[in-house]
């Protein structure tokens, strides 16, 4: 039986909905760098002064960029350094993974039997290939961010891998380089209290990309252990057909 048409366009309907209400109404102009420069002063002041105030809109903030897939997310990780320093390592890590967390259900209530009716044996060797190892592909995966985020928050929704396993991975994975974000976001401070543009490009150095992608390589170590056991394994013997070698005078 096919889902009904509201249930297969409610998600896509909802993310286009906040994406053309994120750049209609003008806030993709004011989370910017340059409004960010212009008016850092004043919103350092409010932060400092209105510090759990500050913690809670920066937090509501990151998860409707994360569950609406909104442009922003490395913007908002930079500027957390900057505004409110280290404790923003708490506040991305745990609203990212509640934003893919909703993302994640949302992906797999409404999709998912669409998917495997559509895709048939494809959608099959899919979901048993992702959740074999579904952990520490994810992990690798978050650690070194090669794909979008909003991709890899659906994908694994689409297999059988547990929730609870996505919200760990994705927990562990995004630490370290939230972490690497902030700390450079730090050292932004000064530039944005001069009202300039920080230079990102900092953000593609090897000194940032080659921590991550050992740790990334580190993840799949797993697999590739289970893997090489799995090729030692003696194949098992064919065992002849019934009468095929039945004696005849």
């Amino acid at each position: 039986m096919k889902p009904p048409a509201v249930k297969r366009l409610l998600l896509p309907a909802i993310l286009l909905a906040g994406l053309t209400l994120f750049f209609a109404s003008g806030a993709s102009e004011i989370i910017s760098w340059a409004f960010l420069g212009k008016h850092y002063a004043a919103i350092k002041t409010f932060a400092d002064d209105h510090i759990w105030l500050g913690y809670l809109a920066f937090f509501c903030s990151y998860v409707l960029a994360v569950a609406f897939s909104l442009p922003i997310a490395s913007l908002l990780t930079l500027a957390g350094g900057a505004v409110l320093g280290w404790p923003a390592v708490i506040l991305v890590v745990t609203a990212a993974t509640t934003g893919a967390g909703l993302v994640f259900l949302a992906a797999r209530n409404l999709f998912t039997d669409l998917l495997r009716q559509r895709a048939g044996a494809f959608f099959t060797k899919l979901e048993k290939g992702f959740s074999e190892n579904a952990f520490f592909y994810l992990l690798a995966l978050r650690l070194v961010p090669a794909a979008p985020f909003w991709a890899v928050n659906i994908v694994p929704a689409l297999t059988r891998m547990p929730f609870r396993q996505f919200i760990g991975a994705t927990c562990l994975g995004i630490i370290p380089g939230t972490a690497v974000y902030i700390s450079v976001g730090r050292g932004f401070d000064h530039i944005l209290a001069a009202g300039k543009t920080p230079d990102l490009g900092v953000l593609t150095s090897p000194a940032i990309l080659l921590p991550l992608a050992g740790l990334g390589a580190l993840s799949l170590l797993p697999i590739l252990m289970r893997r090489w056991q799995a090729a030692k394994r003696p194949m098992p013997k064919k065992t002849a057909a019934k009468g095929q070698h039945d004696e005849t005078d």
